[in-house]
């Protein structure tokens, strides 16, 4: 699970814009790999979501292998009674892989005002970006018209957030249908293919938004939030984002330690000069040492393969 922002986990995002939202029956698919998720994680306590009722839940991969199914429709199925057993009138799907600070209960709102029976949110795009895009396009009431995957997007394009709310009673029918009908993934077999089915709209979310599908998307999604009305849009508003606390030390600046524009989380010691860059917790910065738009993180892997769990540069 990626690191992000210094201290942050990507899943982090997502996470506690439900939580801040009043979304506490959050159930995350677990990966195939899922050691790094669970330690993060944990019992949600950190999200408050450590509950005597509802709270937090892991939605395991199912053991069968089926070479028939191979895309996320398979794991949606095999945990469907998780959402068929829950009292929530609305299902939510969110990807791990944006970063954003929503506000879903606008985007129930307008779910409810619209009348649709799915509802995606959208980011319109401020720049060309490359990499798996989903683009919707929509009416003039936010009726979606069509839905397309783009290795390119440009300017002005509505690219999906990889967020899609609807009723509880809908998202089991479609589960179930496309699954048992060959289906093998949500959103292209269960939504793309089923357009006419369904009455879909649009909603845009206008705040800071990055999509992680790239080691490139990933250090440009970092770099960004060095700029002071990123980092505010993102962090500052009236719902904080929420992680694991881990209570380290502060950072420990040196005599003679120069720093500028740069993140630096705690438990770091910085003896040289860092500029426009990104330090991960435990990085140890040597003397005379000059860095700019650098990237460490000593808890996975940085820019100089250091061991995990201490960086020494």
């Amino acid at each position: 699970m990626l690191p992000f922002a210094g201290r942050y986990r990507l899943i982090d995002f997502a996470l506690s814009s439900l939580v801040n939202s009043g979304v506490l029956n959050v159930g995350v698919m677990l990966p195939a790999k899922s050691r790094s998720v669970l330690d993060h994680l944990r019992s949600g306590k950190d999200w408050d979501l450590a509950r005597r009722h509802d709270g937090l839940y892991y939605l395991p991969m199912p053991l069968e292998e089926d070479a028939r199914h191979y895309g996320d429709l398979k794991n949606f199925y095999y945990n469907i009674d998780f959402f068929e057993n829950n009292s929530a009138k609305y299902v939510i799907l969110a990807s791990g892989s944006f970063v954003y600070n929503i506000d879903f209960l606008k985007i129930l709102r307008f779910h409810q005002n619209t009348g649709a029976q799915i509802t995606m949110v959208y980011h319109t795009a401020d720049r060309e970006m490359q990499g798996k895009n989903i683009v919707v396009e929509t009416e003039a009431n936010g009726l979606v018209s069509d839905i397309a995957e783009k290795p390119v997007v440009y300017d002005g394009a509505k690219m999906s957030l990889g967020i899609y709310l609807m009723e509880k009673r809908i998202f089991v029918e479609m589960i179930r249908y496309t699954y048992e009908h060959g289906g093998q993934d949500l959103l292209l077999d269960g939504i793309i293919r089923r357009m006419e089915d369904y009455t879909i709209f649009g909603c845009e979310h206008g705040g800071f938004v990055a999509h992680v599908d790239s080691t490139a998307a990933y250090y440009k999604a970092n770099m960004d939030l060095l700029k002071p009305e990123n980092w505010e849009t993102l962090f500052m508003g009236a719902n904080p984002i929420l992680t694991k606390t881990k209570d380290e030390v502060p950072v420990e600046y040196k005599e003679s330690t120069m720093s500028k524009n740069s993140l630096v989380a705690n438990g770091c010691v910085i003896r040289g000069s860092v500029e426009n860059s990104i330090i991960f917790p435990w990085c140890h910065h040597r003397r005379g040492r000059r860095d700019q738009k650098f990237h460490c993180d000593a808890e996975d892997a940085c820019q100089r393969r250091c061991s995990p769990g201490e960086c020494h540069l």
